[in-house]
C-alpha cells in the first residue's frame, strides 16, 4: 500500500509540474503571438504554427545530452562513407547532372561536392527530418538555454511560413530546426533560399532545382573558389614538427613543400604561394591534409572538422578519387566521457590549467595536450586518445601523485 501511494503521490507531483509548464508555455506562446504580430506576422500565419503547439520532451532531450563517447576520425568517416554512400552519390550525380551543371555554370559550385553535401545532410534527401519546426523552435526557445538565438529563429521559420514558400503542416526538419534538401536553419534560408524552378515559391523540401541553387548560392557567397582545390592529404617527413599542424598556422603550399610535405602518393606538391594549413585529425600517426580556403567555406556551413573533411573526401570518392592512404594504424580506441573527464583530471594535476573538467575535448583540453606532450618529449599534436590517457596515468604516478581520480586537489 505505501508503495502504491508513493507512486500514486509521484505521478500526482509530476502531473501538477507538467501542468506548470504547459501554462507557463501557453502564456509565453500569447506573448510571443503579440511580438509576432508587431513584426507582420498575421493571426492566421502564427495559429497554424503554433495553434496547438506544446513543448517537445524529444528537442529538450537531444538539446541536453551529453555524448557518451567521443568518435574518432575514421570511426566518423567509416560509417558516412561507404559503399552504398558514394554508390547512391554517383547515381545522383547522373541522375541529375543536366542541372548540377547548371548550378556549375552560375555559381563555380563543383556538381560532385554539392551531391556530397546533400548526402551528408539528409542521405540525398531521404532524410529530411520529421519534427515540427515552428513547435521545435518554440521549445527551444522557450527553454532559455540558447532563447534569443531560437527565438529568432522561430521568428524567422514564422516568416518563411507567412511568405507563403511551404504550408505550416509540411515544415518539417531536424530538432534544432534545420530544414529541407540541405538543412538550411531559417535564417540562412531567407539569407540565401531562391526560386529556382519559378513556380512563385522557395520550396528546399520538394524542389531539386530550388535546393541546390540555394546551395550553390550560399557557397559562392560564403567564398567557394571555382579554380581552387579544397586540399588534398599529404605525407608528412620524418622528424617534422607536429606543433605545426595547426588550423591557425597557414603557410604558403611551397614552403611546407621546403618542409619536407609531399602528397600522399610521395610526390612533390605544387611551387605555389596558395597558403594552408596542416590538419591532423587523428593525431600524428592518422592521416594528415593541407587544406585551403575552400575548406574553410565548408567549415563555415559546419563547424566541425571531420564534417568538412567528410565532405569534401566523399566529393573526391564521388569523382573517382581513392580514399585517404596513411594512417590506418593511428589509435582509433574510443574514449568515453569518464575518460576524458579523467584525462582532463590529470592533465590539471600535473599543471595544465584546461578550466574545470567537462568530459568535452574542446580547444583549452587540446591545449593543455600540447603543452603536456612538449613538455613530455612527444609529437606535439594536441590529439586526445587513449593512448595519450595511459601516458597520462604513467606520467601521474611516476611523479607520486596517487590521489584517486575524482578527489579535490585542495
Amino acid at each position: 500500500m505505501r508503495r502504491l501511494a508513493a507512486l500514486a503521490c509521484l505521478a500526482l507531483l509530476a502531473a501538477t509540474a507538467r501542468a506548470d509548464v504547459d501554462a507557463d508555455f501557453s502564456a509565453w506562446l500569447r506573448e510571443l503571438s503579440r511580438e509576432a504580430q508587431t513584426r507582420g506576422i498575421s493571426a492566421t500565419t502564427f495559429e497554424a504554427a503554433l495553434g496547438d503547439a506544446q513543448p517537445i520532451p524529444r528537442v529538450l532531450e537531444l538539446d541536453r545530452r551529453q555524448p557518451e563517447f567521443a568518435q574518432t576520425f575514421w570511426n566518423y568517416l567509416d560509417a558516412r562513407l561507404t559503399d552504398k554512400q558514394i554508390r547512391q552519390g554517383r547515381d545522383m550525380l547522373w541522375t541529375h547532372r543536366k542541372l548540377l551543371a547548371r548550378m556549375q555554370a552560375r555559381h563555380g559550385i563543383p556538381p560532385a561536392l554539392l551531391v556530397a553535401l546533400w548526402g551528408m545532410e539528409t542521405r540525398y534527401g531521404a532524410y529530411t527530418g520529421s519534427f515540427p519546426i515552428p513547435a521545435a523552435l518554440a521549445t527551444l526557445a522557450h527553454d532559455g538555454r540558447r532563447a534569443a538565438f531560437f527565438r529568432e529563429e522561430l521568428f524567422n521559420a514564422l516568416r518563411i511560413l507567412e511568405d507563403g514558400h511551404i504550408a505550416a503542416a509540411d515544415m518539417t526538419g531536424s530538432w534544432a530546426g534545420a530544414m529541407g534538401q540541405l538543412q538550411f536553419m531559417p535564417s540562412t534560408f531567407l539569407a540565401h533560399a531562391v526560386d529556382a524552378d519559378r513556380d512563385g515559391r522557395k520550396d528546399l523540401w520538394r524542389s531539386l532545382p530550388d535546393a541546390f541553387a540555394s546551395a550553390a548560392g550560399y557557397l559562392s557567397v560564403l567564398g567557394w573558389r571555382a579554380d581552387e582545390l579544397w586540399g588534398r592529404e599529404v605525407r608528412l617527413p620524418a622528424g617534422f614538427d607536429h606543433a605545426l599542424a595547426h588550423p591557425e598556422n597557414k603557410l604558403p603550399v611551397r614552403r611546407w613543400a621546403a618542409l619536407g610535405v609531399t602528397t600522399a602518393e610521395g610526390k612533390p606538391l605544387p611551387r605555389s604561394d596558395m597558403a594552408g594549413a596542416i590538419l591532423l585529425p587523428q593525431g600524428h600517426a592518422g592521416p594528415a591534409f593541407l587544406v585551403y580556403r575552400n575548406f574553410e567555406v565548408i567549415l563555415t556551413w559546419n563547424r566541425s572538422v571531420h564534417y568538412a573533411l567528410s565532405v569534401t573526401l566523399l566529393a573526391d570518392r564521388l569523382r573517382g578519387s581513392e580514399g585517404p592512404l596513411l594512417g590506418r594504424d593511428a589509435d582509433n580506441r574510443t574514449l568515453s566521457r569518464e575518460d576524458i573527464l579523467e584525462l582532463q583530471d590529470l592533465l590539471l594535476r600535473l599543471g595544465h590549467e584546461l578550466g574545470e573538467p567537462d568530459g568535452v575535448a574542446g580547444r583549452r583540453t587540446r591545449d593543455a595536450v600540447r603543452r603536456f606532450q612538449k613538455d613530455a618529449g612527444l609529437p606535439v599534436d594536441g590529439f586526445v586518445s587513449h593512448s595519450l590517457l595511459e601516458r597520462l596515468r604513467d606520467s601521474h604516478a611516476d611523479a607520486g601523485q596517487a590521489t584517486p581520480v575524482g578527489m579535490s586537489l585542495s
